[in-house]
C-alpha cells in the first residue's frame, strides 16, 4: 500500500512541472494573441498609406510608360478586405518583437547560460534578415517583374491588333507583392537556419557540399513554387538562395571550427 502510494506521489509531482510549463505557454500565448490584435486595430488607421508605399513600385512603371497608375476594386467589399489584410500583416509585424520575447522567455530557463550566449546572435539575426529579403523583393525583384508583366500590354495602334492594357485590382496585386516579399524574406532565413542546424550537429559543411546538387535541384522547384511564371524572378530568387545555401556552408564549416577549438581547449586542461 505504501508503495502504491509512494509511486503515485512520484507520478503527481512529475506532473507538476509539466502543467506549470503549460500554464505558463497559456498565459505567453494569450498575451501574445492580445499584443498582435492590438498592433493590428493600430494599423487599421494606416492602412492605406501602407497600400500606397506597396503599390509604389507598379505606380511608378505606369507613370513612366504614361499610363494611368490607378488600381481598382471590382467587389464592394473588396476595398475594405485588402486594408483588413494589410493591417493582418502590418499588425503582425509590428508584433513580432514582443511575439519574440514571448518566446525567448519561455525557452530562456531551460537553457544555460552559454546556450542563451549562442542563441542570442541568432535572435537579432533572424528579423534582419527577414528585412534584408523583404527589401530585397520590393527594391530589386519587383521593378523587374513588373516591367516584365507590363511589357505583355499591347495598344491598339501597334500593328492593328488587340489593345491590351492592364486594370489591375487592389486585391490581386497586393497578394501578388506580398507573396513575392513573403517568399524572398523566408528564403533569407536559410544561413541561421542551416547554422542552428550544425549548431546542434544535425547538419555538417561536409554533408552539406555532399548534397549541393541535391539543394540546387530543390532550390530551382521552390523558386517555381513561390514566384509567379516569371523566368526572370526565378532566376533572381535561384541565385539569391544558391548564394545563402553556400554562405550557411561557410558559417557551419565556423561553427565546427570552433567546436574543435573548444574541445582541444578541454583536452589540454584535463
Amino acid at each position: 500500500m505504501k508503495k502504491e502510494q509512494k509511486k503515485q506521489d512520484e507520478i503527481e509531482s512529475s506532473n507538476a512541472p509539466l502543467i506549470e510549463h503549460l500554464t505558463e505557454l497559456r498565459s505567453r500565448l494569450i498575451l501574445s494573441v492580445l499584443a498582435f490584435l492590438i498592433c493590428m486595430v493600430c494599423v487599421f488607421p494606416f492602412s492605406k498609406y501602407i497600400f500606397n508605399f506597396l503599390a509604389m513600385p507598379i505606380t511608378e512603371l505606369l507613370a513612366v510608360q504614361n499610363e494611368a497608375n490607378d488600381l481598382i476594386f471590382t467587389g464592394l467589399q473588396q476595398g475594405f478586405m485588402v486594408n483588413v489584410k494589410i493591417s493582418f500583416f502590418g499588425g503582425f509585424i509590428v508584433s513580432f518583437p514582443f511575439v519574440g520575447f514571448q518566446i525567448w522567455r519561455f525557452i530562456a530557463p531551460g537553457l544555460y547560460k552559454k546556450e542563451k550566449l549562442a542563441f542570442l546572435p541568432f535572435l537579432i539575426a533572424s528579423p534582419l534578415l527577414l528585412i534584408i529579403g523583404a527589401a530585397f523583393a520590393y527594391y530589386v525583384v519587383l521593378p523587374l517583374a513588373f516591367n516584365f508583366f507590363l511589357s505583355f500590354q499591347n495598344t491598339t495602334e501597334l500593328n492593328n491588333l488587340v489593345g491590351i492594357k492592364y486594370l489591375g485590382t487592389i486585391n490581386e496585386y497586393l497578394s501578388l507583392t506580398m507573396r513575392f516579399i513573403l517568399a524572398f524574406g523566408i528564403c533569407f532565413q536559410l544561413p541561421v537556419l542551416l547554422t542552428l542546424m550544425g549548431k546542434a550537429g544535425l547538419v555538417s559543411s561536409v554533408s552539406l557540399i555532399r548534397i549541393r546538387k541535391y539543394a540546387i535541384v530543390s532550390i530551382l522547384i521552390i523558386a517555381a513554387i513561390v514566384t509567379p511564371p516569371d523566368v526572370i524572378t526565378q532566376i533572381i530568387l535561384f541565385s539569391v538562395v544558391y548564394s545563402l545555401y553556400e554562405i550557411s556552408i561557410l558559417l557551419v564549416k565556423l561553427v565546427e571550427k570552433k567546436k574543435e577549438e573548444a574541445l582541444q581547449q578541454m583536452d589540454e586542461n584535463i
